[in-house]
């Protein structure tokens, strides 16, 4: 379902695939060939939610903001199952692993790793190409080539199965 909230409507690239069941409210774009998949709410019903290109977010995930504090996704990135975003940055080719949360003002560098069930605190900087992990998300390492190899092949599945899933759709 798509939903205006006090004369602000969803701006959905034509291109995108927004999967049956998913809710969006409000001040929120999304970006040329991304996805969102079964169950996941998007409301930008406090402030702005503003999704690059290419952008894959995952089934029953939710995306929220507080006042004055907008939440962005860059391009190409990948948010796992049943995550939680919250007045975030998270920065070109990030991979957020399923059932992380994501809070206020925290940042995830470009192409980082954030490892499944993690906490990222308010106000929380993870540096580019770094794996993060834990309750709260501490640096481990930096990215290998098997790690930046996963996040391509995860990528790439879902921008396949968004097209093949949207041809349905018309």
């Amino acid at each position: 379902m798509i939903y205006p909230y006090k004369g602000k409507y969803p701006k959905i690239a034509d291109s995108a695939f927004i999967a049956d069941f998913t809710t969006i409210t409000g001040d929120v774009e999304i970006g040329d060939k991304s996805s969102v998949w079964f169950n996941s709410v998007i409301r930008g019903d406090v402030a702005p939610t503003i999704i690059g290109k290419k952008v894959n977010i995952q089934d029953n995930s939710v995306l929220h903001q507080s006042p004055n504090n907008p939440l962005i996704l860059e391009d190409e990135v990948t948010v796992g199952h049943q995550v939680i975003l919250h007045s975030c940055i998270i920065r070109k080719k990030a991979l957020i692993g399923m059932g992380s949360i994501i809070l206020d003002q925290a940042e995830i560098g470009e192409g980082a790793f954030i490892g499944a069930g993690s906490l990222v605190p308010q106000g929380k900087k993870i540096p580019p190409n770094t794996l993060a992990f834990g309750r709260p998300a501490k640096v481990i390492r930096e990215l290998n080539e098997h790690d930046i190899s996963e996040m391509n092949r995860i990528y790439t599945e879902y921008a396949e199965k968004a097209q093949y899933y949207k041809s349905l759709q018309k």
